[in-house]
């Protein structure tokens, strides 16, 4: 595993980390019968979140940079096995990203500062819209891990089957060898 594949690796899994203490929050909206405390806990989850210092949201931004970065990088080499796992990570990161710029970010900010038309109930439709987007990040981000592992398992593979494949290829140059080194009956020559 290169450096460039160890960026995507660990960005992908910081931003799991996340979204996953986000899922404490969004399983109760998304999975479980609405209750008031559920309700009442994951805004104040999600303003807590909003609220946070810059420089919090300023690395989650950065971290999920490097991520893109480190795809475009690996997508340098133009071979199948980047064309493929390191194009449909590529694709899945960024539709991830489209995912938190286009719903979760609207949805925290009608959760926490609502325009004065929105009611209670436009606020908690934000919040669920938020938790299903949270949740297709998720599966947006596994799709990297598993395009990333795939392509690792690839080039296993191939240098396993390239080795057994020279390894065979030297036994036949080897039985070559030894059949024309061999010694041959000297026939004797008709006078």
């Amino acid at each position: 595993m290169g450096f460039r594949q160890a960026a995507v690796l660990s960005s992908v899994c910081f931003l799991l980390g996340v979204l996953f203490i986000s899922f404490n929050a969004d399983y109760r909206v998304l999975y479980q019968p609405l209750t008031e405390p559920s309700i009442e806990d994951a805004m104040q989850y999600y303003k807590t979140f909003y609220n946070a210092p810059k420089a919090v949201q300023n690395l989650l931004h950065a971290v999920a940079a490097i991520g893109v970065i480190s795809l475009i990088a690996k997508l340098h080499r133009w071979d199948e096995s980047a064309m493929f796992f390191d194009g449909s990570s590529l694709g899945a990161f960024v539709f991830g990203i489209m995912l938190y710029t286009t719903v979760v970010i609207p949805g925290i900010r009608t959760v926490v500062n609502p325009i004065p038309e929105e009611t209670r109930q436009d606020q908690v439709e934000a919040l669920r819209v938020l938790a299903a987007g949270n949740t297709l990040i998720v599966i947006c981000l596994g799709l990297v891990l598993a395009f990333q592992g795939g392509q690792e398992w690839a080039k296993r593979t191939e240098a396993k089957v390239l080795a057994e494949v020279a390894a065979e290829e030297a036994k036949k140059a080897a039985k070559t060898t030894e059949k024309t080194a061999a010694p041959t009956e000297a026939v004797p020559e008709k006078s």
